[in-house]
């Protein structure tokens, strides 16, 4: 049915044709034996048309487009003279008036010949631009574009169609590259977090399994250290457990919510020892933010940026929560006055196991910054760093609602 479709298709036009030059021919008052005449010397002409369409179908179908237009602008005119020469037989038109128009045929043919050839030469020239393009990406240059071409709408819809493709293909590629780039690194830096708990648990395992240690009070020395390893090893597996949640869609997915001054408490109660210890001045200021709701999971993040102000703030020093409700949306900083953040780091500040003061971190993974950023781009906000006279002060911006 397929393949007799465009045959049936030809028909019907053929027959419209000789429908409309009828027509034609009523409305300039020709008679009706005339018009009959008209008619019995259409049925060969379209019979000529259809069968010579039809040998030529399959071998235009191989052709170029510029041949195919050459063609087509051909056997219009060989149609048209066709015509002509019927009617001259049929006395339908004097033979001084059929060489006047044979002859303006002959001119329409050189003038549709030639425009012909110049459409089938843009065309061509446009789907080459297109094919090596594509070849180009093929071979994988996802750079390759194919730009403007002038080969019509439908080129040019194809042609800005393949240039979207390949600039979604080399993102996508780009984005490969980085995430393989992060794998990597993620295993090297787990690899290198994971090495010094585990060897400092082995020695100590293997003194105590193999009889070198056994005075108690040495014992006693090492239970403190296994358990510090021990506490080094579980942070750092809940801290990449949270990471790859994050990662998962997990947060998107939660709807509690609770109010601003529970979480800040929250925060601040879990660090309130180690800035005792410190001397530190611990203060919140949530001004007409305090009884706005927000997800759990800012008390991870501010938890985080507590203990690294904590931790890089000398003794009786200050640190800060400040939040505030503005047109942008929940407006949270965690300001100290420490020791702040160097130029060169500020831009690495939140990447995975990048740790700015390594003798400094206690211990810590380099996972809590990195992971505070992805809580806070999963709830649709983001979270910056700046440089402060004295200190460092992380600012986390949050959508309402």
């Amino acid at each position: 049915m397929s393949r007799a479709r465009p045959l049936l298709l030809l028909l019907c036009l053929v027959a419209l044709g000789g429908l409309g030059s009828l027509a034609v021919g009523a409305a300039l008052g020709m008679g009706a034996s005339e018009i009959a005449q008209l008619g019995a010397s259409l049925i060969p002409a379209g019979a000529v048309t259809v069968a010579a369409i039809a040998l030529t179908a399959p071998m235009l179908a191989r052709s170029t487009l510029r041949v195919r237009f050459l063609v087509i602008a051909v056997t219009a005119t060989v149609v048209a003279l066709a015509n002509l020469l019927a009617l001259t037989h049929l006395m339908a038109v004097e033979a001084h008036d059929a060489t006047l128009v044979g002859a303006l045929l002959l001119y329409a043919t050189g003038a549709g010949t030639g425009a012909a050839w110049i459409a089938g030469r843009t065309a061509t020239a446009s789907l080459d631009r297109i094919a090596s393009t594509a070849r180009r990406l093929r071979e994988g240059d996802l750079s390759a574009r194919v730009g403007e071409v002038r080969g019509g709408p439908e080129l040019e819809r194809l042609a800005a169609t393949l240039d979207a493709m390949a600039a979604r293909l080399l993102e996508v590629q780009e984005r490969e590259q980085r995430l393989e780039a992060v794998r990597r690194d993620l295993i090297t830096a787990v690899s290198h977090d994971l090495r010094t708990p585990l060897a400092s648990l082995r020695a100590m395992i293997e003194a105590i399994d193999e009889g070198v240690v056994a005075d108690p009070p040495t014992l006693r020395r090492y239970l403190p250290q296994m358990r510090r390893s021990a506490g080094q090893l579980s942070l750092l597996v809940d801290d990449l457990f949270e990471l790859v949640q994050v990662d998962a869609g997990a947060i998107e997915a939660e709807e509690s919510r609770q109010r601003l001054d529970d979480v800040v408490r929250s925060a601040l109660a879990t660090v309130d020892h180690d800035a005792r210890a410190k001397q530190l001045r611990l203060s919140a200021d949530l001004g007409d933010a305090v009884a706005l709701p927000c997800s759990p999971r800012i008390a991870r993040v501010l938890q985080t940026l507590l203990v690294n102000a904590i931790r890089h703030t000398p003794a009786e020093g200050s640190v800060r929560v400040e939040a505030r409700r503005s047109n942008l949306g929940l407006e949270l900083a965690v300001e100290d006055d420490g020791e702040g953040i160097p130029a060169a780091d500020l831009p690495r500040i939140f990447e995975p196991f990048y740790r700015v003061d390594v003798a400094r971190s206690g211990g810590g993974a380099g996972l809590g910054l990195a992971l505070a950023e992805r809580i806070v781009e999963a709830l649709g906000g983001r979270i910056e760093a700046r440089r402060m006279p004295r200190g460092a002060r992380f600012e986390v911006l949050l959508p309402l609602g």
